[in-house]
């Protein structure tokens, strides 16, 4: 794993941008109490997305093994996420990767308590990538 200091990249942070806000959009309209494993794989991706936006839009890129749990430790030490959110988005790595490599099933009850800490980091983390690709915490007509 490496930390890699790049250039900003304003137009791959805002395509990034897009494919977050449409998995999200595509996880809205998943039955969470029929695929609860597919939505907590989709949310992660959607929290990760967004965190690798605020990070290239700072210069920084982080790839290799243990890349996704070094960018949530990266993303604590810059500001964007508090310890318990960074500690959450941990859960949900770990999950997702139990999910896609261990053929874990989540117990619809994890989704129903989880939703609105899950949604709100989500709206969060959008909120910080809208302002810091847009100039505007809802996205402007550029999205």
């Amino acid at each position: 794993m490496a930390i890699e200091k790049v250039s900003p990249d304003k137009e791959k942070a805002k395509s990034l941008y897009k494919m977050a806000i449409s998995t999200y959009s595509m996880a809205q309209t998943i039955d969470q109490k029929r695929y609860p494993s597919n939505l907590i794989k989709e949310y992660y991706d959607v929290i990760r997305e967004l965190v690798d936006i605020t990070l290239l839009l700072k210069g920084y890129k982080v790839h290799g093994e243990g890349a996704h749990e070094e960018t949530l430790n990266l993303a604590y030490k810059q500001g964007t996420l508090t310890v318990t959110e960074r500690l959450f988005s941990n859960e949900l790595r770990k999950m997702r990767n139990r999910i896609t490599y261990e053929g874990l099933f989540v117990d619809v009850d994890y989704i129903t308590r989880k939703k609105n800490e899950i949604t709100s980091l989500i709206e969060k983390l959008r909120k910080i990538a809208e302002r810091d690709l847009f100039g505007n915490s809802d996205g402007g007509a550029e999205k």
